[in-house]
């Protein structure tokens, strides 16, 4: 079939809006009517350089949509499903499944970079020329074929613009307060970054009862919005931001710290953030090839700790159908976080609002 997409072909160069060869789900995949979009840093990190990805590919991976069709062994989801769509599909049978960590699935990890399907092979061409699929999901398109294990059943009254959030950035930011770091109930919490992952960090804090919540960006802007969906408090980023962390929690520094940007001297900046014997998690993804001084001596001294979070240490299976619910009853305000949406073609202006930080997440809208 003929599908729109956005394509990325190398850094520097705007997403493209292009008619594509999209072949049918094979064995064990899923047709997906893509009705949302997240416009999200991940992505755009493909057009600065810092992740790199065979091309040309066509990005998007927090979307959501309705399965139009199934291939042969697919029996977890039927036409006319609402699914969210999950970026790191996982097997449930070697070693990391097993052990409650399917972000980690080492099954899916190879394709996934190569940008394939699990048989080495993408559905998406241009006059017989392959294109790729960037996170198993290539969702910056109105159609998408993934791995059956990529779809998650959601409500049908739970909208898809909020099921694409829950895809990525609502996971990954719920997920690291109550997933990775298991923030508790009265304790500090300091948030660098604001940005839709930032600002779900801030949503699970206050869920898990987080007495201070302290978010820091760049972005003046950034500051309303912190402050909206529960932080107590917002610092602009600049030379006295440590200090004024440690006067916020009785001159310790905050209990547990996350770095939602991927920069590593933010992430260093995070370190001296935390109390001794404090935790700071990062979320964020670096660029490729960087690397971030931590001074270990501190490190052993204060006993702080320092982990990553990849997707919110999640299990996508469990996780969203619970973030949906919480949505549902009230508790997770994610119909705010959907600052504006656009259409496909205009993906390239979604993505300069994206960064004025003038929004909290922009979503692409498919007719």
């Amino acid at each position: 079939m003929k599908i729109k997409a956005a394509v990325f072909h190398e850094p520097g160069v705007p997403f493209a809006i292009e008619t594509l060869d999209l072949a049918a789900p094979g064995p064990g995949e899923v047709l997906v009517r893509v009705a949302a979009a997240g416009v999200c840093h991940s992505d755009w990190h493909l057009m600065t350089g810092a992740t790199r990805h065979t091309t040309p590919v066509v990005p998007g991976h927090e979307g959501a949509g309705v399965v139009a069709a199934v291939g042969p062994g697919v029996g977890r989801v039927r036409v006319g499903d609402h699914v969210a769509l999950s970026w790191a599909p996982s097997c449930g049978a070697c070693f990391y499944c097993l052990h409650d960590r399917p972000s980690l699935c080492q099954t899916y990890v190879e394709p996934l970079w190569a940008g394939t399907m699990m048989d080495g092979t993408t559905r998406l061409s241009h006059d017989g020329r392959p294109v790729y699929h960037f996170s198993a999901l290539a969702c910056f398109a109105d159609h998408t074929v993934v791995p059956e294990a990529c779809c998650v059943v959601l409500g049908k009254d739970i909208p898809l613009t909020v099921a694409a959030l829950i895809g990525c950035a609502v996971t990954t930011g719920v997920g690291a307060a109550l997933n990775t770091a298991r923030v508790r109930p009265g304790s500090s919490v300091a948030v660098f970054g604001a940005g839709g992952a930032g600002l779900s960090v801030i949503m699970g804090a206050k869920l898990a009862g987080a007495g201070r919540i302290i978010a820091v960006d760049n972005q003046e802007a950034k500051g309303d919005m912190a402050l909206t969906f529960g932080a107590t408090d917002f610092l602009l980023a600049g030379p006295h931001t440590i200090d004024a962390i440690r006067r916020l929690t009785e001159g310790r520094g905050a209990d547990t710290v996350f770095e939602v940007i991927g920069v590593p001297a933010v992430q260093e900046t995070c370190l001296a953030a935390a109390r001794p014997g404090g935790l700071v998690v990062l979320v964020g993804i670096s660029p490729m090839g960087s690397a971030t001084n931590l001074p270990g001596a501190l490190i052993t001294r204060q006993e702080k700790t320092v982990t990553g979070c990849y997707y919110g240490s999640a299990n996508p299976a469990r996780d969203f159908p619970l973030y949906a619910d919480l949505y549902r009853r009230g508790l997770l305000d994610l119909d705010h976080l959907i600052s504006r949406t656009y259409a496909l073609e205009q993906i390239n202006d979604a993505y300069a609002d994206m960064l004025s930080g003038q929004i909290a997440r922009g979503l692409i809208l498919f007719p």
